[in-house]
């Protein structure tokens, strides 16, 4: 029989090519090196100067602005429509400084968070110089810079904390590159460690518009930690008058205030004797708004009526 040949009816595999699919990229948020916070209340024009410059900061991707406002009734509880990248808190009714701030930090992405008053305008460098500073010194917990007007003149002091108490001017800052420690450096423009703020259970709301500044000085000083300003590193702070000039319920605010601190730190008796003295002054002088928030101990943290 002739010889009959199977055909191979299998099919070599032949190479499959491949071909590489790009993946879509992921853009990673990059989080916040510092939280930058402003309170601020019927003060549209200086917040659009202090935003602005802050704008301009060098890795500014690496900052989080956020602005607490404090119930304005003028254009700044529509400034994130004109800034984009700003986180802006509206409350219902002015609270105070003191809730303010709290608000602003338990907001804060960042570890360090920056306090800056509206009328204060940052150099480009200004946040990065005072975050390099303050990671680079463990036993300091908060860093300042060199407040100066707008023709260059030094604007900071030399505080203590009795100075602040008592409205004392402090002594002349002797301009150089080092950094100095200080007592007090209050709040117009002030780098702090969140986790020191977290640890002493965030500002203490005994206080309403004013004191919490002083309160903060005490605790780090308590601490045994540092505040330190560097004349090295600048920004100007513009002079504005208080808006809350002369409004008794403001006056009665810092009273109490002044009071709540002096019970803490110096004893009871201190604090009473105070606000006492304070209130007898209302009364010679016929102030009866005041004198009736100073009795009551109303401070300014949006229960009352303004």
């Amino acid at each position: 029989m002739p010889e009959t040949r199977r055909r191979d009816t299998q099919k070599r595999e032949q190479p499959v090519e491949t071909v590489a699919i790009p993946r879509e990229q992921v853009e990673v948020p990059v989080e916040p090196r510092v939280s930058v916070i402003l309170v601020s209340r019927n003060q549209a024009p200086a917040l659009r100067r202090a935003i602005e410059a802050l704008e301009k900061s060098q890795n500014r991707d690496r900052m989080e602005i956020i602005v607490v406002d404090c119930a304005s009734e003028d254009e700044s509880r529509e400034l994130d429509s004109e800034y984009e990248k700003i986180t802006l808190l509206r409350l219902p009714h002015n609270m105070g400084a003191t809730r303010a701030m709290n608000i602003g930090t338990r907001t804060a992405k960042a570890e360090i968070v920056f306090f800056v008053s509206p009328n204060v305008e940052v150099s480009p460098d200004t946040v990065t110089r005072l975050a390099d500073g303050l990671e680079g010194d463990s036993e300091t917990t908060a860093v300042a810079p060199l407040l100066v007007d707008v023709e260059g003149n030094t604007v900071s002091r030399n505080q203590k904390i009795d100075d602040a108490l008592s409205g004392n001017a402090g002594e002349p800052i002797v301009e150089s590159e080092e950094s100095i420690a200080v007592e007090y450096a209050g709040c117009d423009a002030l780098m702090i460690r969140k986790q020191f703020i977290k640890g002493m259970n965030y500002f203490d709301q005994h206080y309403g518009h004013f004191g919490a500044d002083v309160d903060l000085a005490a605790q780090i000083e308590n601490a045994q930690r540092k505040i330190r300003l560097y004349p090295g590193i600048r920004a100007t702070i513009h002079p504005a008058p208080d808006p809350n000039a002369g409004d008794p319920l403001f006056t009665a605010d810092r009273i109490i205030g002044m009071s709540v601190w002096r019970r803490k730190y110096v004893g009871f008796f201190s604090g009473l004797t105070y606000r006492i003295g304070a209130i007898f002054s209302a009364l010679g002088g016929l102030r009866f708004t005041e004198l009736s928030a100073l009795v009551s101990g109303q401070k300014l943290d949006g229960s009352q009526s303004m």
